[in-house]
């Protein structure tokens, strides 16, 4: 298969170094999409992708040239050169660089059926990714991010989310106190994830727009958030652990609330 607009490049081309840079997380707004049902995700979205690397003794015909139509700019590159910037076991020879897309918060208008998941330090990137995941399988709103220490344009955010970071609002706020300011300003009530809260999430109202707060997997929630005078939450634990990953613990609270609003 050839793809004749395709230039070869080596090494020491600059945009190859541009890729690395965005294979390291740091080129914020850009994330490395790599392989063949990452595409598939890629191209099912109006996604502006800046450059596709193309390694023919890697790949199959697949969509080559449905990328190649998409992509800014296409690059053929060696099977050598593709192992040094794959990250991946197998990547299927296609790698790109594409943008991620940019939410406005005064862009959103809500409902009485809206769910926003607030995640407040999260720390890795694959937990960022499946919390992304969580809140496009839940039909949330939007993820907001605060105190973050993982970037959305972190490669692994890509595959945790199963390419849902293309097409599901992430925010993010400059303080924990804008971010409460604004979900006050639409009416949400706005309920802490918290081991030690006394009553169970199975035990409150979900009949306005809601959101959850969910904390770090390490620290937990930030104290900021517990002076914002909201209520708090708490899944039992009835076995020996203390608590749940922050993915699975977003997943029971938010899928809890849409169960209630939509009548299951």
């Amino acid at each position: 298969m050839t793809v004749p607009h395709a230039r070869p490049i080596g090494a020491q081309h600059p945009r190859v170094r541009d890729l690395l840079t965005v294979r390291k997380d740091a080129s914020p707004g850009r994330i490395m999409v790599e392989g063949s049902w990452e595409h598939d995700r890629l191209l099912s979205t109006n996604t502006t992708i800046e450059a596709f690397f193309w390694c023919p003794e890697a790949s199959t015909p697949y969509a080559v040239r449905r990328i190649a139509e998409r992509a800014g700019e296409v690059y053929r590159i060696s099977e050598k050169l593709h192992s040094r910037l794959s990250r991946k076991t197998r990547s299927d020879g296609l790698i790109s660089i594409a943008r991620l897309p940019v939410w406005k918060p005064q862009s959103f208008r809500f409902t009485t059926s809206s769910l926003v998941l607030v995640a407040d330090g999260v720390e890795y990137a694959g937990n960022l990714g499946t919390l992304i995941r969580t809140v496009d399988a839940a039909n949330a709103d939007c993820l907001v991010l605060t105190s973050r220490r993982a970037r959305p344009s972190h490669p692994s955010v890509y595959s945790a989310s199963r390419g849902t970071i293309l097409s599901t609002p992430v925010l993010e706020f400059d303080d924990i106190a804008s971010a409460a300011a604004w979900l006050r300003g639409h009416n949400f009530r706005v309920h802490l994830a918290d081991p030690a809260a006394g009553g169970s999430y199975r035990g409150v109202d979900y009949d306005g727009p809601t959101a959850f707060v969910v904390g770090s997997e390490g620290s937990g929630l930030s104290k900021e958030w517990h002076t914002q005078g909201f209520g708090a939450v708490s899944i039992p634990m009835l076995g020996k652990a203390d608590s749940l990953n922050v993915a699975l613990s977003a997943g029971i609270l938010l899928f809890e609330a849409r169960a209630r609003k939509d009548g299951w």
